[in-house]
């Protein structure tokens, strides 16, 4: 087993957990962007939201509101950004599905990573187009 989620799962790397169920598990992140800061990850591998059931996805997206809402409760954040990174390009660096639950406060300092900029309309309406057929 080389993933380093798969080993805090089994408890092998430790781990400060805050929240743990039959599917997921929830820890504090050792390199938070702010006061609060976690991860939430399912108990079964799944590289990313490619690989992973929407059973799975339901679970995380749940545990991950759980945090938030104990985040604002209990830490009086502003705020909260649920942060999923899919694949090398999109920044994911531990390829194990997990959502980074990041409590905001005004002032923080933290930001995302884009820019934004204003989109051609052509070519926004041609990519609606393609992800709709892709839809169904």
């Amino acid at each position: 087993m080389s993933c380093i989620f798969c080993k805090i799962i089994a408890g092998e790397i430790p781990s400060t957990r805050i929240y743990d169920d039959a599917t997921t598990i929830a820890f504090m992140d050792i390199n938070p962007g702010t006061r609060g800061h976690a991860l939430v990850i399912p108990k079964e591998h799944a590289a990313d939201i490619h690989d992973a059931p929407p059973e799975m996805l339901a679970d995380l997206i749940k545990t991950a509101q759980r945090v938030a809402q104990a985040a604002k409760k209990e830490l009086g954040c502003a705020g909260v950004n649920l942060v999923q990174s899919s694949g090398a390009a999109a920044f994911q660096s531990v390829f194990h599905i997990h959502i980074h639950v990041i409590p905001r406060y005004e002032g923080d300092g933290v930001r995302l990573p884009w820019t934004p900029k204003p989109g051609d309309k052509a070519e926004i309406a041609k990519t609606a187009e393609q992800l709709r057929t892709a839809l169904g």
